[in-house]
């Protein structure tokens, strides 16, 4: 069997945490087996390693998650790389053609799809093992996992069963219902519907198939090309809605979306992340505080408060989920992100009358780590170092840095640095035009800089 993960999503339902370039499931706040702080995929790609699942498992994303996937499960993790976002159907079709075209995979072959975010035990993914079998005996189109709902919730799908078969081991799919009233949800459950987990499975031959019949290519390089040909439709509408013959396996063991804070607190690894203090008088309150500043909470119970450079968060727990609509009109760029090589936090943006910018960022590189050997056309910078040592290059020169050397970098001049130790430095963006666009990548790897520049290192 082959195993898809989907790490799409962005946006602002766990705002001032999750934006345009961290979603939810690259937050650190949950806790693993040994108690340490972990996020969404790195708790889901150790439960996959833990069920010998890794191996045959490969990352369906988009470009602007790629860094941070690569920071948090290193850079050898198989991605599948959207050009554009274009919803589910595109990003599973296109890791389709690559299983077919690149990979060799029998159109025979059993392929499962899930979210990179479920929150389960190890046993959740047991039970996908189980689809394999359950798509080869029962000849179906799909199958589903199905969870036994423990109570009537508003806010899931779920899968109504036309009828049991095979003692209980699998329900044929009547329909689906999406995010009934509790009324409605009551009876959903009381005729033994199941919660919609979002994995399914198929053979590849099926999905092939229709793209074939869609006369789109079934080669992954083609269909990569031609990528804004596909229709930018969810799976479900695209796929599930037309199938004919669909299955579910039930599953009764604890399965949760960690997609709002009221939800995601319960798991969190600490009452309070970050630096500050909760007064003894406040009960089930929750503090996230990834700036270096304190902050006092005192009598708020049933309370999050989240503190990033993106913003200031203060709700009640139950309210927690229509953040995203309250800050659905806030326009800025994201103030902090992970990246291959480490992290960076933007410190101020300023723009003056006469269209000169200014954009401050603080940087830390991880010990082993470089960026790229680049040149900008439209920004000159400045670093300061602060903490730790490494080596620099300026127009193919190489040399030892440390903790208080400032470096010029002129318009259009070609530079990189690599850390020796995990390093931070301050840097100071200044320009007509401050876009990442502006970057022109020469080397990627320190090796490549050390064979084509000069080293002025005794």
């Amino acid at each position: 069997m082959e195993l898809v993960l989907l790490s799409g999503g962005s946006g602002k339902r766990l705002w001032p945490l999750s934006n345009d370039a961290r979603s939810k499931q690259f937050l650190k706040i949950l806790k693993n087996s040994n108690g340490e702080q972990c996020s969404m995929v790195q708790r889901v790609w150790r439960q996959i390693t833990n069920v010998s699942l890794s191996n045959s498992t490969i990352i369906a994303t988009s470009k602007s998650q790629v860094d941070m996937i690569q920071n948090q499960l290193g850079a050898d993790v198989p991605l599948i790389i959207e050009p554009e976002r274009r919803d589910t159907f595109p990003a599973i079709a296109l890791a389709a053609t690559y299983l077919y075209s690149i990979k060799g995979v029998s159109l025979d072959e059993v392929v499962s799809v899930l979210p990179v975010d479920p929150y389960v035990e190890d046993d959740f993914f047991q039970k996908i093992k189980e689809l394999e079998n359950v798509i080869k005996l029962t000849k179906s189109d799909l199958a589903l996992i199905g969870v036994k709902p423990s109570y009537p919730s508003e806010k899931y799908g779920y899968i109504v069963p036309e009828k049991e078969l095979q003692g209980n081991e699998y329900l044929k799919v009547s329909h689906f219902k999406e995010k009934p009233s509790q009324e409605l949800a009551k009876k959903l459950i009381n005729d033994n519907a199941l919660w919609n987990s979002g994995v399914f499975a198929f053979k590849l031959e099926y999905i092939i198939n229709i793209l074939m019949e869609q006369e789109l290519p079934i080669q992954y390089d083609e269909l990569l090309n031609q990528y804004n040909r596909l229709t930018k439709n969810s799976f479900d509408y695209e796929v599930v809605e037309k199938a004919e013959q669909i299955v579910s396996i039930p599953y009764e063991g604890s399965w949760k979306d960690l997609g709002t804070w009221n939800t995601l607190t319960e798991e969190m690894v600490s009452q309070k992340i970050g630096k500050g203090i909760i007064s003894s008088d406040c009960k089930n309150t929750h503090l996230i505080n990834e700036l270096d500043i304190p902050v006092a909470i005192l009598g708020m119970s049933n309370a999050l408060i989240a503190v990033s450079p993106d913003g200031i968060l203060v709700t009640d727990k139950e309210a927690s989920p229509k953040v995203k609509e309250l800050v659905s009109s806030f326009e800025q760029r994201p103030m902090y992100e992970e990246r291959r090589w480490g992290w960076y936090q933007v410190l101020d943006y300023t723009k003056f009358p006469n269209e000169k910018e200014v954009l401050t960022k603080k940087i830390g590189i991880a010990a082993g780590k470089n960026l790229s050997y680049q040149l900008h056309h439209k920004r000159s910078e400045v670093w300061t170092i602060i903490s730790g040592e490494g080596e620099y290059v300026l127009d193919d020169q190489i040399e030892i840095i440390k903790a208080g050397d400032v470096l010029n970098i002129p318009v259009g001049s070609k530079h990189g640095i690599k850390a020796t130790t995990d390093l931070q430095f301050i840097e100071v963006q200044t320009g007509t035009d401050i876009v990442e666009e502006d970057i022109v990548r020469i080397y990627m790897t320190w090796k490549e800089v050390e064979q084509n520049c000069h080293t002025n290192i005794k």
